[in-house]
């Protein structure tokens, strides 16, 4: 039976305050202690950071970078009034200058304080300018992003994310005056979209029509009218949307971002023809810009750090990472995986635990307890296998070993040496039934034996004569059993050729000058017995 190591009222209210959440953005403990039939431990929970101004820890780069006005000086008239020209903006006096920082600074100062571009004088050469937004860390959005225009709202413009640090991009949504004519695009507002068609991307005219820019100044992404689909109108049933974002990964990371980039096309011009005389009054000017988000730590952090010109998370549950994404390298005994919002309040912390938790867990026949996260094949191997075993499991044997078929793979025999001779064998390695690669001229399980023609010296080398089956001929002598010395009349491998076979006329030709060869003996005493023969018949 558990029982809270605080005030079970105390308890109860504070659970019901943090977390049961009524708007987006509580699940702000990830742990806490509580009493059990053990004694005291710690009980976890699926958390995250507060939502925050994430715009205070963004770096803002601008394409083209001399976009930016006042260099050289420029005077600009008003959108409404022509004839109204005395805006002045100079990069060099600090109180006339437009810098990019001035879209994230401090709002209510009078006069208001805004990026400026420079104006349209190349027209009709489009005006493009792309504003990224970078935070070198992942973000969930958890507002409306809004961008507030002091120049006329842009009558074309493109809202584009990143989720892999501006490698690649994907729209978010389309602004234009008219969705079909800029982007070939029916149009439609966020309130066209169901909970099947969240994800579209929408071309919408509600923010670009019009040139009231005193009182229409605002460009929006909506983020809770998104959520509104799942949690409800006023977001009562988060829970709905927690448990959508839990389930639909597409989901959760349509609200997720590395980077954000506007892409400016077209500038508030006011009427369907542009005023070529006074081009002056066509230009861009951004006073603020808010994205409100939150970290993402994959639910094991409730604190993200600003460091060294970096956000990371802080993390809890044994992970570690920008994002808490994997096990800390002692904690890697099962596979990562984020916190889930669920079940309501608290969720599910998926906490990592140590590695020596047994074979069970890591699944590795006996032959270790110790398992490793490998987060890029999102698996766990064994460490450290015993018995000469390797593999994932330890399932296989390591090189220099054989499987032992009559034994189990749990078996600390499990595998045999190979036993290759070192001079024999082309290396260490065996196959399944324990038979070693051989060198040339080599043969036996072990590669220990020598071929015919072959005499072993450390390894089996080439032989050309011994004493029993191969002979020097004509006589030769067998020098170390790899060579015959033949007599100075014969040459070959064995002493086999004659050397005056290679002259003129062969061995009996008469410009060998080589001797008549020498009749054998048998020979010789034949031709005596016949000689004698011949005599004696002679004389009878």
């Amino acid at each position: 039976m558990r029982f809270h190591f605080a005030l079970t009222l105390w308890t109860s209210v504070c659970q019901a305050v943090q977390h049961y959440p009524a708007a987006w953005g509580h699940y702000d403990l990830c742990k806490f202690q509580i009493y059990t039939e053990e004694g005291l431990t710690w009980d976890y929970m699926a958390c995250q950071p507060e939502a925050a101004d994430m715009t205070q820890y963004l770096k803002v780069t601008l394409d083209p970078p001399n976009i930016t006005c006042g260099d050289p000086p420029e005077t600009y008239c008003a959108l409404e009034n022509p004839y109204m020209c005395n805006n002045e903006c100079d990069a060099n006096t600090e109180e006339l200058a437009h810098p990019p920082k001035l879209m994230f600074d401090i709002e209510g100062r009078n006069p208001t304080t805004f990026w400026q571009s420079t104006s349209w004088q190349k027209y009709p050469k489009a005006l493009l300018v792309n504003i990224t937004l970078s935070w070198n860390k992942t973000i969930e959005l958890t507002d409306d992003i809004v961008l507030t225009f002091e120049s006329g709202r842009p009558e074309q413009m493109v809202l584009e994310k990143s989720l892999d640090y501006g490698r690649t991009w994907q729209p978010y949504q389309f602004y234009a005056t008219d969705c079909l004519d800029a982007f070939t695009m029916e149009p439609k507002t966020v309130q066209d979209l169901t909970q099947h068609t969240l994800l579209d991307i929408i071309c919408t005219e509600d923010y670009s029509r019009g040139y009231v820019w005193k009182y229409d100044k605002t460009v929006r992404f909506e983020i809770k009218d998104r959520f509104a689909l799942f949690a409800g109108p006023r977001l009562h049933n988060m829970a709905s949307l927690y448990g959508q974002l839990d389930t639909t990964k597409n989901l959760r990371d349509f609200f997720t971002i590395t980077d954000l980039r506007i892409r400016l096309l077209r500038p508030a011009t006011g009427a369907t023809m542009v005023d070529e005389d006074k081009l002056t009054r066509y230009f861009y000017a951004i006073s603020d810009i808010k994205v409100h988000g939150r970290c993402k730590c994959n639910l094991h952090a409730n604190s993200c750090v600003f460091d060294k010109e970096k956000l990371g998370c802080e993390c809890e549950h044994n992970t570690t990472g920008p994002d808490c994404g994997r096990c800390k390298k002692s904690y890697q005994g099962r596979a990562w995986s984020s916190g889930s919002y669920l079940p309501i309040p608290k969720g599910t912390a998926n906490i990592c635990i140590p590695n020596n938790i047994g074979p069970v867990n890591c699944e590795c026949f006996d032959h270790s307890n110790r398992c490793s996260y490998i987060e890029l094949l999102n698996t766990v191997i064994c460490v450290s296998c015993k018995h000469n075993t390797r593999g994932q499991h330890c399932q296989l044997c390591k090189l220099g070993y054989y499987r032992n078929t009559s034994a189990e793979l749990d078996d600390e025999n499990v595998c045999i040496e190979c036993n290759c001779n070192p001079f024999g064998s082309v290396n260490d390695r065996c196959n399944g039934t324990g038979f070693c690669i051989c060198k040339e001229g080599t043969t036996g399980p072990k590669c220990q034996q020598c071929l015919p023609g072959y005499l072993w010296d450390d390894g089996c080398k080439s032989r050309v004569c011994d004493n029993e089956l191969l002979r020097c001929q004509n006589g030769g002598v067998c020098v170390n059993n790899v060579r015959c010395s033949c007599p100075s009349d014969y040459s070959g491998l064995l002493c086999e050729k004659s050397r005056c076979e290679a002259e003129l006329g062969g061995c009996r030709g008469p410009d060998s000058g080589a001797a008549l060869p020498v009749p054998p003996l048998r020979l010789l005493l034949l031709l005596l017995l016949g000689s004698a023969l011949l005599g004696g018949a002679s004389a009878l």
